[in-house]
């Protein structure tokens, strides 16, 4: 429970480092992250977690444990965490199926490595969450598709 809520604290306080207004809308989810430079290669990425029960459900533990991820994107990944309500733009809604149906699991991996500039998305990947990780949190944000 300690570990729990010292990782809800530190996302918290990741999205307050990044700079917090009002409420904004998500920003547009047909609008790429990647550089065009790099377009290509993380399109061609593959997810090499196999997409199992087991795998899924290590990668909502991640998301919303260590991950930190529910405290921007809520539990049911709407963009609507507590830190979420404040930024702008908001945090990206998971369950829009244009989202879902835009971006590929290459490109989600680029973020997670990178962040996405313009938003509160910070760098995850190899500081907060392993590669291996990051590949199950994904996973994971499939399931929200159609919610």
């Amino acid at each position: 429970m300690v570990g729990y809520l010292k990782s809800a604290l530190m996302g918290i306080a990741v999205c307050a480092l990044v700079g917090v207004t009002a409420y904004a809308a998500e920003k547009d989810p047909t609008i790429p992250r990647v550089p065009d430079n790099q377009m290509a290669a993380v399109k061609a990425m593959k997810n090499p977690i196999a997409s199992t029960p087991e795998n899924i459900a290590q990668g909502q533990g991640i998301y919303k444990g260590k991950g930190t991820c529910f405290v921007c994107h809520g539990a049911s990944g709407k963009g609507d965490g507590p830190a979420g309500l404040v930024l702008d733009p908001s945090p990206r809604n998971f369950t829009n199926p244009e989202f879902q149906k835009k971006r590929t699991d290459g490109e989600l991996f680029w973020v997670l490595k990178n962040g996405s500039p313009g938003t509160g998305m910070v760098p995850m990947t190899g500081k907060t969450i392993t590669e291996d990780d990051a590949w199950r949190v994904i996973l994971y944000l499939r399931t929200f598709a159609g919610h």
